[in-house]
C-alpha cells in the first residue's frame, strides 16, 4: 500500500512537472522580454482584522501602556508559554533583547566564549559581542542550512561559556548531537528560535530543548508584532534573572518607590501594545503555520526534480518546520553555467519576490575591527585572538552564502497556484539559461 503511495504521488508530481514544462515550452523569459510567469500580488502581510484592533484601542483607552500598569504582557506569556510547552516565558521588547538578557542571566561576560553558527542574523553575534564575549564560529552544514554539530565538540575549549545554535529559517539544528555534547561538557544550551516559532525536534516545540530559546516576534516574523521578544525556560530562576535584567536590575517585586537591585541590566520589556496584537495574532499561527508546511512540501517535491536546485535538507529528528524561509542552493552547472545573480533578477523579473541571503558573517568589516581593538586584545590577549580569527574562517558558509536562494513565509501562505508558478518560473529560466546568460 505504501509502495503503491509513493509510485502514485511521484507519478503524478513527475505529470505536474512535464505540465510545467510543457506551459513554458515557448515562453520568453520576462527579463528577455517576455510576459512573465504573474503579475499577481503575493499574500499580503501582515494579516490582521478587528481583533488586533480592538485590542489596540483597548489598551489605548485603558492608560496603562506600560509592563506592570496592565495585564496583557502576562497573559501573553502565559498563553505563549504553554504554546510551546514550556514552563515559563518573559516578554522582551524584540528578538535581540531575548538574546543580550539571556546571555546576562548566564553572566556572560569578558572572558567567555560562545559558540554560535555563521549563517544568520547579526543579532546573534551582536548579543555576544555587547557582553565583551568571544565570538567562537563553527561552520555551516550545507545541506541542512544549520550548525555543523559535527565541530561543535572540536571548538569548545575551558573558556566556552555557552553553546548557541540557531534555529535557521523555521528548520532546527541537530538537537540530540548538540545536547549530548553539552551536557557531557557541562555547558548549557541557549537557543536562538528567533525564526522557528512551532518548529519541533522528535515532537519538542523549538526553543524548548536547551536551558533557554530565544524568539523575536519582529515585523517578518511568523508570529508578528511589529517589534517583540520572548524567552522561554523551564528553570524559574533563571527565568527572574531574565527578569531583573531586562528590567534595569530590578526584580518583580520592585515597585516605583524600590530602587534596589538585584542586577545589573537594561530596559527592554514588552509593551502592552505589542502584547495585545500578540495575543490576536497566536489565534492564526496555527493555520498559518499548517497552509507554509503543504506548500513548502509541494515545493521540495518538485524543485528536487529539476537539475540545479537543491531545497534544504532536514536532519531526521526535525518533525516539524516553521518555514519562516523556503531555501535552497542553486547550482550554475544545471542552468548552462547562469549566475545566480542573475538567476535571481530573472526569476524576480517572472514575480517570484526571491534574494539571496546572508552574505558571509565572519568576514565582515565590523567583527575584524571589534577583535583586533585593544579592549578585546587586552580581555583574550593577541594570541587567542588571532587563534579565533582563523578558526572563524568557515569555507562551507561561505559556499552556503554563494549558492543559497531564499523565499520568505509569506510566499508560503498562497494557494497552489502559486506554488506551481514558482515551479514554472524556474523551468521557464532553466529552458532559456543560455540565452540569459549571454545577456549577462
Amino acid at each position: 500500500m505504501e509502495r503503491r503511495r509513493f509510485l502514485h504521488s511521484t507519478a503524478a508530481s513527475t505529470f505536474l512537472l512535464r505540465g510545467f514544462q510543457l506551459k513554458a515550452a515557448d515562453d520568453t523569459p520576462a527579463l528577455l522580454g517576455g510576459a512573465p510567469v504573474r503579475r499577481d500580488k503575493w499574500p499580503s502581510w501582515p494579516v490582521f482584522n478587528q481583533t488586533e484592533e480592538n485590542g489596540l484601542l483597548d489598551v489605548l483607552r485603558s492608560g496603562l501602556w506600560g509592563r506592570g500598569g496592565g495585564h496583557r504582557v502576562e497573559e501573553f506569556e502565559r498563553s505563549y508559554a504553554k504554546l510551546l510547552g514550556s514552563a515559563h516565558c518573559l516578554a522582551t521588547a524584540n528578538g535581540t533583547s531575548a538574546l543580550i538578557t539571556s546571555l546576562g542571566a548566564f553572566g556572560v561576560g569578558a572572558g567567555d566564549e560562545v559558540i554560535i553558527p555563521p549563517y544568520t542574523f547579526v543579532a546573534t553575534l551582536n548579543a555576544v559581542l555587547l557582553h565583551y564575549a568571544l565570538p567562537v564560529f563553527v561552520d555551516t552544514d550545507v545541506e541542512t542550512f544549520q550548525i555543523n554539530h559535527r565541530r561543535i565538540e572540536a571548538a569548545i575549549t575551558p573558556a566556552t561559556k555557552l553553546i548557541m545554535p540557531v534555529q535557521l529559517g523555521g528548520g532546527m539544528a541537530e538537537m540530540d548531537e548538540i545536547l549530548e555534547i553539552a551536557n557531557a561538557r557541562k555547558i548549557p544550551v541557549l537557543e536562538d528560535a528567533c525564526q522557528s516559532h512551532l518548529a519541533e525536534w522528535r515532537g519538542k516545540r523549538a526553543g524548548t530543548l536547551g536551558k533557554a530559546g530565544c524568539f523575536s516576534f519582529q515585523a517578518s516574523k511568523n508570529l508578528n508584532s511589529g517589534e517583540g521578544g520572548a524567552i522561554v525556560s523551564d528553570d524559574g530562576d533563571f527565568i527572574e534573572r531574565c527578569y531583573a535584567f531586562h528590567n534595569n536590575g530590578r526584580g518583580r517585586k520592585a515597585t516605583n518607590y524600590n530602587f534596589s537591585y538585584a542586577s545589573n541590566g537594561a530596559n527592554l520589556r514588552l509593551t502592552e501594545f505589542q502584547a495585545a496584537i500578540l495575543l490576536a495574532q497566536m489565534r492564526r499561527v496555527e493555520a498559518q503555520s499548517s497552509t507554509r508546511e503543504q506548500n513548502a512540501r509541494f515545493l521540495t517535491l518538485q524543485l528536487k526534480q529539476i537539475e540545479g536546485i537543491t531545497p534544504a535538507v532536514e536532519y531526521s529528528g526535525a518533525t516539524r518546520n516553521a518555514y519562516h524561509l523556503y531555501m535552497f542552493r542553486y547550482n550554475p552547472e544545471g542552468f548552462s553555467g547562469l549566475p545566480r545573480s542573475t538567476f535571481i533578477q530573472a526569476l524576480n523579473a517572472e514575480g517570484i519576490g526571491c534574494g539571496g541571503g546572508y552574505s558571509p558573517l565572519t568576514e565582515e568589516p565590523f567583527l575584524k575591527a571589534r577583535l583586533e581593538s585593544a579592549a578585546y586584545k587586552k580581555l583574550y590577549g593577541e594570541k587567542r585572538i588571532a587563534e579565533v580569527m582563523e578558526q572563524n574562517r568557515c569555507p562551507d558558509n561561505v559556499r552556503l552564502c554563494n549558492e543559497a536562494v531564499w523565499f520568505t513565509q509569506t510566499m508560503l501562505l498562497g494557494g497552489r497556484n502559486d506554488m506551481e508558478n514558482i515551479v514554472q518560473a524556474i523551468q521557464k529560466i532553466r529552458k532559456h539559461a543560455g540565452a540569459l546568460k549571454a545577456r549577462s
